[in-house]
């Protein structure tokens, strides 16, 4: 009996200064400071509300919301959702292209708490509404801000949410059914995941692929991110309203077992 008790206090001993130093980290600031801080900045939910009838892949069936109990009959409200796993702001794992590689539960938690990058090319997507990034857009976010910081998340600034919720606005299609939205490009996706080790990217449009690829189902662009084993927001919203350089951002999903892809919600921390 004294040995055991002897050995609980060694332990308590120990799980007590594992406490300490995980709360007092090396700069002197808790977790509990951290928190004070972020809570002193501004929240941007960089989402969209979904529900049946909103925007979304031209293969997708629409979402059905059924009631099964309510307040005034049962004391209590259920609804039943049903919808896609890529349905309003949502993540797009590995796994959505690629079998083998990371579904929406191995996601890593570290890759969901990120610095936040934008990339604003909303002036260049108003005259030309096909735009697609270009390696000057990033060497100009560099010479004023530096570097793209190793395991950020990079974010494309359209302004094309603004067309939400009318999905004719948002596919803008042509009378010849061609769709014409921005996108990125192979060469500033290669030079963010594969030289500046970003952890994720995200932007406004339905795609990542601009629409005159995506008319002819060419997602090519996605597939190379994802193949990365690395994972992606679609549909974001209000990124007119963070800075470019010097804000947080928190990625929230739920954890889906093998999961394909999901709604995700999406918070930018703004100095």
């Amino acid at each position: 009996m004294r040995v055991w008790v002897r050995g609980l206090c060694v332990v308590a001993a120990v799980a007590a200064s594992a406490a300490a130093a995980a709360a007092a980290p090396a700069d002197g600031m808790s977790l509990t400071d951290a928190l004070a801080v972020l809570k002193s900045h501004r929240f941007i939910d960089l989402t969209h509300p979904f529900a049946p009838g909103i925007p979304h892949w031209k293969g997708a069936p629409d979402e059905r919301v059924k009631t099964l109990y309510t307040v005034e009959k049962d004391g209590f409200r259920i609804n039943e959702y049903c919808h896609i796993g890529q349905w309003g702001t949502h993540v797009d794992p590995p796994a959505h292209f690629h079998t083998g590689l990371h579904t929406v539960d191995q996601i890593g938690l570290k890759d969901m708490l990120m610095p936040l990058v934008v990339l604003d090319v909303h002036e260049k997507v108003a005259k030309n509404p096909d735009y697609v990034l270009t390696l000057d857009d990033v060497a100009a976010w560099e010479k004023r801000h530096g570097t793209v910081p190793k395991g950020a998340f990079v974010a494309m600034r359209t302004d094309w949410s603004k067309r939400w919720p009318d999905d004719a606005k948002l596919a803008n299609k042509d009378s010849a059914g061609v769709f014409h939205y921005p996108g990125w490009s192979k060469e500033v996706l290669q030079l963010l995941y594969e030289k500046r080790g970003i952890a994720a990217s995200g932007h406004e449009t339905t795609d990542t692929d601009p629409g005159s690829s995506t008319t002819k189902d060419d997602y090519s662009l996605e597939s190379y991110i994802l193949g990365l084993n690395h994972y992606q927001i679609e549909l974001l919203a209000n990124l007119d309203q963070v800075p470019e350089a010097g804000a947080l951002v928190w990625v929230a999903f739920p954890k889906v077992l093998d999961g394909s892809g999901f709604p995700a919600r999406v918070i930018a921390v703004v100095p």
